[in-house]
C-alpha cells in the first residue's frame, strides 16, 4: 500500500508540474503577440523557452510532453488564425491551390516534441564537461540549452517545410528567386535571434529556478 500510495503521490506531482508547463505554454500561445508573433508570411515565436527550461526541470520525457502542447498551440493557432503559409502547419487550411497534409503534422509536432529533449543532453553534456568550472559551466550549459532548443525548433521546421512544401511555400511567399537562400534568410532574420534571445533567459530563469532549494520547494 504504501509503495502503490507513494507511486500514485509521484505520479500526480509530475502531472502538475507538466500542467503548470503546459498552463503557460498556452497562456503565451494564445495570448496576442505574446507567443507568437505575426511577421507577415511567417511568425516568430519565444514559446520554446518554457518548454526549454521544462525540459531542464522535468527532464526530456516530460519536456517531449511540453513540446507536444507546443507543437498543438501551433496546430490551433495555424487553423483558427491562419497566416498565408499556415498550410505547412495544418492539413486543415488552404490557400487557393496550395494545401496542407501529412507532411503540415509532422512540421508542427516532431520539431516541437525534440525542443524539449535536445537541451535536456545538450545541458547534461556541457556541465558534465565543463564541471571544473563549476557556476561557469552551469552558465554555460543553460545558454547553449537554450540556444540548442531554439536552433532545432527552427532548423527543423524550416528544413522540413523546404522538403515538404518547397514550391507552394514559395509561391505563397511570393518568393521568386532561390527557395533555399531564401529559407536560409528566414532562419538568419528571425531563428538567430530567437535563439540568442532563448539563450539569455533560459540562462537567467535557469539559474534561479534550478536552484536546488527552488527545485526541492517545487518538488523536483
Amino acid at each position: 500500500m504504501n509503495n502503490k500510495g507513494t507511486a500514485t503521490m509521484s505520479q500526480t506531482k509530475a502531472m502538475t508540474q507538466v500542467a503548470l508547463f503546459a498552463a503557460l505554454i498556452f497562456i503565451m500561445a494564445f495570448t496576442p503577440f505574446l507567443g507568437y508573433i505575426p511577421l507577415g508570411f511567417t511568425r516568430a515565436t519565444i514559446i520554446h523557452i518554457p518548454v526549454i527550461i521544462g525540459s531542464l526541470m522535468l527532464g526530456p520525457k516530460r519536456g517531449a510532453a511540453l513540446g507536444f502542447v507546443f507543437g498543438l498551440t501551433s496546430f490551433i493557432n495555424n487553423t483558427i488564425n491562419p497566416s498565408v503559409t499556415s498550410f505547412v502547419f495544418t492539413p486543415f487550411y488552404s490557400l487557393g491551390e496550395y494545401s496542407g497534409g501529412f507532411g503540415s503534422i509532422l512540421i508542427c509536432f516532431l520539431p516541437r516534441i525534440l525542443v524539449g529533449v535536445v537541451p535536456y543532453y545538450v545541458y547534461r553534456l556541457v556541465t558534465k564537461i565543463a564541471g571544473k568550472w563549476e557556476k561557469k559551466g552551469t552558465a554555460a550549459g543553460l545558454a547553449l540549452a537554450g540556444l540548442s532548443g531554439s536552433l532545432t525548433n527552427t532548423l527543423l521546421v524550416m528544413h522540413m517545410i523546404l522538403l515538404f512544401f518547397g514550391h507552394d511555400y514559395a509561391m505563397a511567399s511570393e518568393i521568386t528567386g532561390n527557395v533555399y537562400l531564401a529559407i536560409l534568410a528566414v532562419i538568419g532574420i528571425n531563428g538567430v535571434p530567437e535563439a540568442i534571445v532563448a539563450a539569455v533567459i533560459v540562462m537567467l530563469i535557469g539559474k534561479v529556478l534550478m536552484n536546488t532549494k527552488v527545485m526541492k520547494n517545487i518538488g523536483v
